[in-house]
């Protein structure tokens, strides 16, 4: 099964590029099943309804998210409805799914500790869902959303041999340590944006750059311009749920 999961999408301008290169994508490479990070998509910050079906129309087959999930409040209400997922290690009792089964695929959401905020522990959570999941599907995608590179690295040993792939999104800066583990499993610290080419992360520079020299805070919003379309690309073993390969795609629109 090949499999595309799709980094940070960064407001109109990276959902632009997906509805733009999704399709081509998917023939130019037999795509089975598309995974994409939503959690920017509603003007730079969190994603609404609206959002969230563009992405589908375009292509998307589930949505996972991050820290920024609940930044407008008219998703909650229809979050279950949606191939929409917030990450598991929330607190209980908060809206939505941790996880969700598409076919012969679950995809999993985590969310890191370090420099990012107060979570239920990420690995235990994840010790706990795999416990529990009966029928579990081989092929099992985890986004984590984490900061500290040296988190992503420890939670992909962590899983390594027990899900197919643990792919890291938050930071917006793709790396180049994309690799298939000892145990099978793919891994890459950060899968990168699919946002603004001139841009801090995304974000406009002026207004980043007024919020950096005077301390004041401001809303950003989403730069303009050439957008970069950032994703990585897993050849899985429909029997054994292993990675038999990983690859960075990069394309540009705009």
């Amino acid at each position: 099964m090949r499999i595309l999961v799709i980094g940070d999408i960064i407001g109109k301008p990276g959902r632009q590029a997906v509805k733009e290169l999704l399709a081509g994508l998917k023939g130019e490479y037999g795509i089975d099943f598309v995974i994409a990070n939503a959690e920017n998509i509603a003007g730079g910050i969190g994603v609404t309804p609206d959002t969230a079906g563009e992405l589908i129309e375009s292509g998307a087959d589930v949505l996972t998210s991050g820290n920024h999930i609940w930044a407008h409040r008219d998703i909650i209400p229809v979050i279950d409805s949606m191939p929409l997922i917030r990450p598991l290690n929330y607190p209980p009792g908060v809206p939505g799914r941790g996880y969700i089964i598409s076919g012969n695929v679950m995809v999993v959401n985590l969310m890191g500790r370090v420099f990012i905020g107060n979570f239920d522990c990420p690995f235990r959570a994840m010790d706990s869902l795999l416990g529990c999941v009966e029928p579990r599907p081989k092929i099992i995608i985890v986004d984590f959303h984490a900061e500290a590179t040296a988190e992503k690295v420890a939670l992909g040993y962590y899983l390594d041999g027990r899900v197919s792939a643990v792919l890291g999104t938050h930071t917006h800066v793709g790396t180049i340590d994309h690799r298939i583990l000892p145990g099978g499993t793919g891994y890459v610290s950060d899968i990168g944006m699919t946002g603004p080419v001139n841009s801090v992360i995304g974000d406009d520079i002026e207004g980043v750059m007024k919020r950096v020299l005077t301390l004041m805070p401001g809303r950003l919003s989403a730069a303009k311009g050439r957008v970069m379309f950032t994703a990585m690309l897993l050849d899985v073993d429909d029997d054994s749920g292993k990675t038999r390969s990983i690859e960075r795609i990069t394309r540009y629109a705009g």
